[in-house]
């Protein structure tokens, strides 16, 4: 992830890098730019061609940038939901995508807070739920702790704009 540009802090840098191998005549170089922060391949060969003056904007940045760190997390079931909710506060808020983009920001670091919270509200699970489940080994007690959706989302933004995460 980010192995030959590096992590860039904005779709502002990234654009710049992208205007640079261009005019170095380097095509290939803003093909891997755009392909290594989850940019549309289309975007970056109109970039090429001179039918976007930008190979990226804020939301197309913010949006590639989740879609290369789920990939390279392996982000799946649950979080697939976290991972909407933040595609969509990007989408209906643009300082939210430029939080996004930060370097000091990642999905790793979001989900992280949400863990942490998780192991905060964790409980036993009554007996008669395990029963249901057909779960068959009662000697070991079973614990489970998923914060609730409007905590989650609290989290989430609390995370992305900096804001001190209350545990």
């Amino acid at each position: 992830m980010f192995e030959k540009y590096g992590e860039f802090e904005s779709f502002i840098a990234i654009n710049e890098a992208a205007k640079n191998q261009l005019a170095e005549g380097d095509l290939d170089a803003v093909r891997e730019i755009a392909a290594e922060n989850g940019l549309d391949p289309m975007d970056a060969e109109d970039f090429i061609a001179g039918d976007l003056k930008e190979l990226c904007n804020a939301l197309s940045a913010a949006l590639g940038k989740l879609q290369v760190e789920s990939k390279d997390l392996g982000i799946r079931a649950l979080m697939n939901d976290w991972v909407s909710y933040i595609e969509g506060l990007c989408t209906e808020n643009g300082e939210f995508a430029l939080a996004v983009r930060k370097k000091e920001k990642s999905l790793a670091g979001a989900i992280g807070v949400i863990l942490k919270e998780s192991w905060q509200v964790m409980f036993d699970v009554d007996d008669r739920i395990i029963e249901a489940a057909g779960i068959k080994n009662k000697n070991s007690q079973i614990r489970f702790g998923i914060p609730e959706e409007a905590r989650v989302r609290e989290l989430i933004r609390d995370y992305y704009l900096g804001k001190e995460v209350r545990t």
